[in-house]
């Protein structure tokens, strides 16, 4: 060790510059300046021999420097250190020391920048905090840590020297040293892993109708694109555009559609109007509203919570954010209704029995027990909470999964057809499956919505409180209570009155002309008292907007003989049945435009930006925003004040 240190030493006065002469006299002169200068700065009593009951350590600091000359000032520190080495190598075997370059200070960021501002010294003038004049406030605190700043000279050659565990000097010491506040290393947050999914695909292209006049789509009642959106905007970003599902936001909002009469579970209203981005086409508005019973008529329930308590659901947005939201939800049960909470991470297990609404309490507890950590064994999950639904159904009584998760299924599920299987064979029992999604960053939204659309349910996210009102108290009957199974619509327009139509939206919705007739073929569903909104943009035979040319060697269209445009036809399941029903609407110019739906031909546009806006010229983000700004209505709960603020958000961050 001896050894070690004599090394350490002779490498020190080695590495020590010789004394210049003219540069000290330089250094003493601006001291002296700067001391002089300060003397009349402050109108309080300066500290002077007449006040000796303060500042004791500090004048004595003075004396010592200004006795020693620089190079036994080196000395004596050097001695500190070498005892300080002394006391610390033995404990370095199991610490790890990183030598680190101190950053550069400026006089504009640094922790003295304003006693840089007052006291700037010559170019090239060594300033040590020790022997700076004496400052006038009071009282006095005791001295700071210091550091030395040494990014402000090129590094000089430094000695190799091996002490155990003890790094290399670093780069290099400064000429001129500066001393200043210790500050703490930043903290920096470490990324938020990014591993979300969403279906892909494509913009619904425009079609020839004397081509293909056929157009087959499935229902769309989720509303889990417009709440990422939302998410994703407020964090400061514009939304993918595979996660621009531009039905779902156009369905987020309410609207007033008539009811359906007596029995009938829907009614189905067609409205022609212009199209806001182009003068030359025309927008077919496809309103359908769902038939909503009285609660009380309504039937027993069995919900089964499945709850995702990996260690993906963490963060604040996700478990802690899915407890308050359940929460909100039993207020809305009925005490005969019951719950059973099943949890997933690396296996499955039970959280509470079949327990009835009432017992609030109980409930309550076993929500407040649940905490995150581990995998995310979604499959094994699933597979437990549908035999807990089973156990509790009973005659004539609704049973439903509700799945909570951010989606990150990455334990059990080697073949997901095999899960959308298995859950599509459960959704034939009578057992539904509905998914929220919790939380940003490894959002599964295509897992999600595979799963909602083979279990017969709805996926809707929830970034906020105030959505899971949304969700679980305002929307509840119409999330758990189905009047509708396998709801497809299908329009053939008119190729003597309409030479182009393009469906906007419902791309992960598209059906095959035959699946319509096929009751085998899966398709949405409707809830009691849902809202289900279709636009199609048409370009009329004649129009200047049209954007294909006619075939050469096909003939004209002849004239059908009628003014129809096009024809509606809507299928739909009865809960229950295995024969689908049918309604057929024409299509026809005319219809009262009213204020909803041009608030929905301003979302639909909004969403076609966010896509890439093909096909609106150039239709802007301002004119989106002052077509809803107008459109807005009574707007009893903010939700299109809200979608006015999103859309601003939107077209600055765009800029």
């Amino acid at each position: 060790m001896s050894d070690d240190l004599d090394r350490l030493a002779r490498a020190l006065r080695e590495a020590t510059p010789s004394p210049e002469a003219r540069r000290k006299a330089e250094n003493i002169a601006a001291a002296e300046k700067i001391f002089a200068a300060r003397q009349g700065s402050h109108d309080s009593p300066r500290h002077s021999p007449e006040r000796p009951k303060r500042g004791a350590f500090r004048r004595g600091m003075d004396a010592m420097l200004t006795t020693l000359s620089p190079r036994a000032a080196l000395g004596a520190t050097s001695a500190i250190a070498l005892v300080a080495a002394v006391l610390v190598v033995p404990m370095l075997d199991e610490t790890d020391l990183r030598l680190t370059r101190a950053p550069a200070t400026t006089p504009e960021t640094g922790p003295f920048a304003q006693d840089a501002v007052e006291d700037q010294a010559p170019a090239g003038a060594q300033t040590f905090a020790g022997r700076a004049a004496p400052e006038a406030e009071a009282p006095m605190a005791p001295p700071p840590p210091v550091t030395m700043d040494m990014a402000e000279a090129p590094p000089l050659p430094s000695p190799e020297i091996a002490l155990g565990a003890i790094a290399p000097a670093s780069e290099g010491y400064a000429a001129t040293p500066r001393m200043k506040r210790a500050a703490p290393d930043p903290v920096i947050a470490p990324p938020e892993s990014d591993t979300e999914a969403f279906p892909e695909a494509a913009t619904n292209p425009l079609k020839v109708t004397a081509e293909d006049p056929v157009s087959t789509f499935s229902i769309d009642v989720d509303t889990a694109g417009w709440s990422v959106l939302r998410a994703m905007l407020e964090a400061g970003q514009l939304p993918a555009k595979d996660s621009v599902r531009i039905e779902e936001m156009v369905n987020y909002f309410p609207y007033e559609y008539p009811a359906p009469e007596g029995d009938a579970a829907f009614r189905t209203s067609v409205t022609v109007a212009d199209t806001p981005w182009n003068p030359g086409t025309r927008l077919v508005h496809i309103g359908i509203q769902g038939a909503l019973p009285e609660v009380d008529a309504r039937p027993p329930l069995n919900l089964v919570f499945l709850v995702d308590v990996s260690g993906s659901m963490e963060d604040p947005r996700k478990l802690p954010l899915l407890k308050q939201s359940l929460r909100l939800m039993l207020g809305e049960l009925r005490p005969e209704d019951e719950v059973a909470i099943v949890t997933y991470a690396g296996v499955a297990g039970v959280a509470l029995e079949p327990t009835k609404a009432a017992e609030r309490e109980a409930i309550l507890a076993a929500l407040e027990t649940l905490g995150a950590g581990g995998g995310t064994a979604g499959a094994q999950g699933i597979e437990r909470a549908y035999a807990m639904a089973e156990a509790m159904a009973g005659a004539g009584e609704v049973s439903r999964v509700l799945l909570a998760t951010d989606g990150d299924f990455n334990i059990g599920i080697h073949d997901p057809e095999a899960l959308k299987d298995f859950i599509a064979a459960k959704r034939d029992s009578g057992t539904y499956l509905s998914v929220l999604g919790f939380g940003r960053g490894n959002l599964d939204d295509a897992t999600m919505q595979a799963l909602a659309q083979n279990g017969n349910g709805q996926a809707a996210y929830i970034d906020t409180l105030s959505e899971a009102q949304k969700v679980l108290v305002d929307q509840l009957t119409g999330a758990l209570f189905p009047i509708a199974d396998d709801v497809k619509i299908q329009v053939e327009f008119n190729p003597a009155e309409i030479a182009e139509y393009r469906l906007i939206g419902y791309e992960t919705r598209a059906l095959r002309r035959e699946d319509f007739n096929n009751d085998k073929v899966d398709a949405g569903d409707i809830g009691a008292g849902h809202r289900v909104t279709a636009l199609y943009e048409v370009t009329p035979v004649g129009s200047d907007a049209r954007l294909t040319d006619p075939l050469r060697y096909q003939p004209a269209p002849a004239a059908a003989g009628s003014d129809e445009l096009g024809f509606l036809r809507l299928r739909y399941k009865a809960p229950g049945e295995d024969r689908s029903r049918l309604i057929e609407t024409p299509i026809t110019e005319g219809g009262e435009v009213t204020g909803e739906m041009r608030f929905a031909f301003a979302i639909a546009g909004f969403g076609q930006i966010l896509r890439g806006g093909d096909y609106l010229g150039d239709w802007s983000f301002g004119d989106a925003i002052a077509l809803a700004n107008g459109a807005k209505g009574e707007d009893a709960f903010g939700y299109r004040a809200e979608a006015v603020r999103l859309m601003r958000l939107a077209e600055t961050l765009a800029r």
